[in-house]
């Protein structure tokens, strides 16, 4: 099987076989020299593969291995910027391209409020200090020789977290940053990243000396079954035994439970918003603080299905695996209790899993059947939507009235209608990302059709209903 072809892109890539040369070493020996070794192994030279020199390419390694190794440690944010990667986008703002034919009309001088295109040479010169980059130069001109050019990042960053600093670098605003990671996937560059929690988790696994002190649990995101191109998820929830844990459990089970939580919650309070995904709680936190009261106090699948390992095993080490980069930032949280003790990407899990050789596609079947149709719906877009109708509607909640915010635009309009007192609906699902957890930045791949995945694995589940898994929940 050809690795780089499952992934999107080749920076995806190039963060797997860092990531691969540091999980070997952090078994076999030589972390210690994995700054000075990987970059020269991974770009061998004399010649450059993707950089200017072969100096500048094994230097971005060299930040890469950092960051594998879990990025530096006093930045609290999971998203960091590799600065030795940042320099070949272009100054973002208006630019006039060669495309500009000098003609007489002068039409986007004539249409800019602030005078700041002139004609110097027949050509259409912007003077930035003036510039306000209100567009209407680019619709003006008869050619499109004029485009409004803005950094990739910037453009994915719906919180306007990034700024270019003087450096030309790109620079993230930790008070607005709310983690989503949208910019990881769409840097071309790959020059910012996610933090890799990889050494945690090989320590923790280490530690158990092979479930013996205590028994390591993987919790696996419902949108995994997305991820599952050219194996079943049954063969991958072996895989993921082989690496050294204990068992394999689906954080749908916990999906359950926080739709039976927040329509009770619901019931007792008439207004929520969800609280499954963390970079929307941190959206409505720092932008709708005055919303924050109505943020459901359910916490997420990820942390109600550590509850129940929990439960059962006191003793338990837990490692959520998922396509998220702010579950990353949502396991410190006090209010998980420190149920969880890591979080791996899907990434991540494809560069743990060839690291040790593990080819998924010819191991057995271990069966995975904890959760209920509704609760591995919840990775798409309007999944807690469909689902929380039917379940209140089960339990004799009435009125709910819900509504599915995909992506932070969307998120941001209906916020901004409850605020002002216009919103007709009482129940607000939020996802950061766009289409959902099935498209979050860390996963191995992307694709719209993974819905119909998704929905063909829900439809799968032996339990339609989410008594099985709140029965449980009860039973304390």
């Amino acid at each position: 099987m050809d690795t780089n072809r499952v992934f999107d892109t080749d920076v995806q890539y190039s963060k797997y076989k860092v990531l691969i040369e540091v999980i070997r070493r952090a078994y076999e020996g030589g972390l210690e020299n994995a700054y000075m070794e990987i970059p020269a192994l991974l770009s061998p030279g004399p010649k450059a593969e993707t950089r200017c020199c072969i100096y500048k390419e094994r230097a971005i390694i060299q930040d890469r291995v950092l960051m594998a190794m879990g990025g530096h440690k006093d930045n609290p944010n999971v998203i960091e910027v590799i600065d030795s990667a940042c320099d070949e986008c272009p100054i973002d703002g208006i630019y006039v391209t060669p495309a500009c034919r000098g003609c007489m009309v002068h039409s986007c001088q004539g249409v800019c409020p602030k005078d700041a295109i002139s004609i110097v040479n027949h050509r259409a010169t912007v003077d930035k200090s003036k510039c306000v980059e209100c567009g209407k130069c680019t619709q003006a001109c008869p050619y499109s020789a004029i485009i409004m050019q803005h950094r990739p990042c910037m453009v994915s960053c719906k919180v306007k977290a990034i700024s270019i600093g003087e450096d030309k670098k790109a620079r993230i605003d930790n008070s607005k940053c709310i983690s989503c990671g949208a910019c990881v996937y769409k840097c071309p560059f790959g020059a910012i990243t996610d933090k890799s929690l990889i050494l945690d988790i090989i320590d923790i696994l280490k530690k158990s000396r092979n479930n013996t002190r205590y028994k390591v649990y993987a919790v696996l995101a419902p949108s995994f079954f997305s991820q599952c191109r050219v194996t079943r998820i049954t063969q991958v929830v072996t895989a993921i035994r082989s690496l050294g844990f204990y068992k394999v459990v689906e954080a749908a089970m916990g999906a359950d439970i926080t739709l039976y939580r927040e329509a009770k919650e619901w019931e007792e309070k008439k207004l929520l918003t969800t609280s499954c995904c963390p970079s929307f709680v941190m959206f409505v936190e720092k932008f709708f603080p005055e919303l924050a009261p109505h943020i459901s106090s359910s916490v997420s699948p990820m942390v109600e299905t550590a509850r129940l390992i929990k439960k059962a095993d006191p003793a338990a080490k837990i490692v959520f695996i998922g396509p998220c980069t702010s579950k990353k930032m949502e396991y410190r949280l006090e209010k998980t209790g420190g149920l969880i003790d890591s979080v791996m990407s899907f990434e991540e899990l494809q560069a743990f899993c060839d690291a040790f050789d593990i080819d998924a596609t010819k191991l057995e079947d271990t069966p995975l059947d904890d959760a209920s149709y509704y609760g591995r719906i919840f990775s798409k877009s309007g999944g807690i939507t469909q689902g929380i109708a039917d379940v209140a509607r089960d339990l004799g909640v009435d009125g709910i009235k819900p509504v599915s915010m995909n992506g932070i635009d969307e998120c941001r309009a209906n916020l901004l209608k409850l605020k002002l007192g216009k919103a007709t609906e009482n129940f607000f699902e939020g996802m950061a990302c766009d289409g959902g957890c099935l498209n979050g930045p860390v996963c191995i791949t992307h694709n719209p059709r993974f819905v119909h995945d998704v929905e063909k694995y829900a439809n799968e589940a032996t339990q339609k209903t989410i008594h099985h898994s709140v029965s449980q929940l009860e039973s304390e």
